[in-house]
């Protein structure tokens, strides 16, 4: 293990979390709260600490994937751990631990809140809690990459750790390009969608936060009442971009780059938009009676039906008022989430394609057990590597989801809440169902049972292995 190349990597975190804290204190310089103090004072710690860690150079940059899993892993920690402390020291959350469950389903998207009350923070701390799920939404790693080259191609195992889907690969021969390319068009998109909420007559405010959480498909509201009271147009240009925000970036990497008919070729994509239309359509005819009209109907299917598929956990709706039938649909999105390589959570579209076909093949298999079979995705053989690491992730998927389950049922809260819960934290959704639904939040656990679902948003941010690494002997062990 390289210890010493960790221990840079991880104070260069600590300087970009400098960074990243410098925006909350001009808000807070911008609206005259005094809760920016707590904002300046961990900037200068997390600096003062980063700066000081990497003086002493590592003694070699080469890492494989141990230390890359390892790095990233610890380096969401250390975000998260620093990042709760100016909610906690501004005195507007009751404990740490309520804090740091906040920070933590920012940076991982989640958009789960222990908050009643969202409207009563200080503009400061609604901005850090949106601008975290921007952070997530890319990855840290994936920035700090696409400005220090760190080892050459050894730099590829972070973000291999740190990017959601079964493969990661390079859309330019270095990395660095890679991550460059990738933030361009992150940024690009997040710029849009606030040009024309601002269009829309949102204040500036409202339209970074709301999207910076729409990109990060994380669903922070500065509102109580999460996007409801909005206007319809403002409402639907969210819409748009939380599917857009949910299509692999290879997609946009391919229009960039000219090549539009590659783009719509999109395999991944096209299973991901048509499930969408298919959950869109049979929600609006179940829920229909509720509404004015068809196209009210419509309109909020396709919010909350754009907004679970991605993860992103927005409402305009109480969508634990509507029909079981459309329910039942809304939970399965959860599991699905969006598709690889995009900024949304869940298992991912590409693994629930690929298992599909692998059961198809067993079928032939049966009938048929001489016959050559091979599977074929985005128009490549899909390799016995790719298939047992999406096997492997199922089980370990259903090990977590199982054993955490268990664990919060000690508070006693009913089945459907325990269950939606973890689907919510697991999948980095946000809302469930019951006592965790879109209008009420998780202050109903107790401080344990947050922290077994703080330990499922981060595993399901970075793909569950990276994290239960952390938890393996055998990781620490020297060559």
């Amino acid at each position: 293990m390289n210890y010493s190349i960790i221990r840079y990597i991880l104070c260069r975190v600590l300087e970009f979390q400098a960074l990243f804290l410098a925006l909350p204190c001009g808000a807070a310089l911008i609206y005259q709260e005094e809760e920016g103090w707590a904002y300046g004072a961990v900037l200068a710690g997390c600096f003062v600490i980063g700066a000081l860690g990497k003086m002493k150079k590592p003694k070699s940059n080469v890492f494989y994937a141990r230390e890359g899993f390892v790095t990233v892993s610890l380096s969401w920690i250390v975000l998260s751990l620093t990042g709760a402390l100016p909610l906690f020291l501004s005195g507007e959350f009751p404990s740490y631990t309520d804090a740091l469950f906040e920070t933590i389903s920012g940076l991982t998207t989640t958009g789960a809140s222990i908050l009643g009350d969202v409207e009563a923070l200080s503009k400061c701390n609604l901005f850090w809690r949106s601008f975290t799920h921007w952070i997530g939404g890319m990855g840290v790693l994936v920035l700090i990459l696409a400005v220090l080259p760190l080892a050459g191609g050894y730099n590829m195992h972070l973000m291999r750790a740190e990017s959601p889907g079964p493969t990661v690969g390079k859309l330019v021969p270095r990395v660095k390009n890679t991550a460059r390319n990738l933030y361009k068009m992150y940024v690009f998109l997040t710029i849009v969608q606030i040009v024309l909420l601002l269009i829309t007559g949102m204040s500036l405010f409202e339209s970074m936060t709301l999207s910076f959480g729409t990109a990060g498909t994380g669903g922070f509201g500065v509102l109580n009442d999460s996007i409801g009271s909005y206007p319809v147009i403002s409402q639907a240009i969210i819409t748009i971009f939380m599917i857009l925000f949910g299509i692999n970036f290879n997609v946009y990497y391919l229009l960039w780059t000219k090549k539009p008919w590659q783009a719509l070729k999109h395999e991944e994509m096209r299973y991901y938009l048509g499930i969408i239309l298919a959950a869109v359509l049979l929600i609006t005819i179940n829920i229909q009676e509720g509404f004015h009209s068809i196209l009210g109907a419509f309109h909020h299917a396709a919010f909350q039906v754009a907004s679970i598929i991605t993860t992103t956990g927005y409402s305009t709706a109480d969508f634990n008022q509507w029909p079981e039938f459309s329910k039942v649909i809304l939970v399965l999105l959860m599991f699905m989430g969006a598709c690889a390589g995009s900024t949304g959570g869940g298992i991912k579209v590409s693994r629930i394609v690929i298992m599909l076909k692998l059961v198809k093949n067993e079928l032939s298999y049966l009938i048929h057990p001489k016959r050559v079979r091979q599977i074929h995705f985005e128009n490549h053989v899909v390799n016995k590597d790719v298939l047992r690491s999406i096997s492997v992730f199922f089980i370990a998927y259903a090990f977590i989801y199982g054993i955490s389950v268990l664990l919060i049922s000690l508070d006693g809260l009913g089945f459907t809440t325990n269950f939606t819960a973890v689907a919510a934290t697991l999948n980095n959704i946000g809302p469930g169902l019951d006592q965790v639904g879109p209008t009420a939040n998780f202050a109903v656990y107790s401080q344990p049972a947050k922290y077994v679902l703080m330990f499922d948003m981060l595993a399901g941010r970075l793909e569950l292995f990276p994290i239960l690494l952390l938890l393996a002997p055998s990781t620490w062990k020297r060559r």
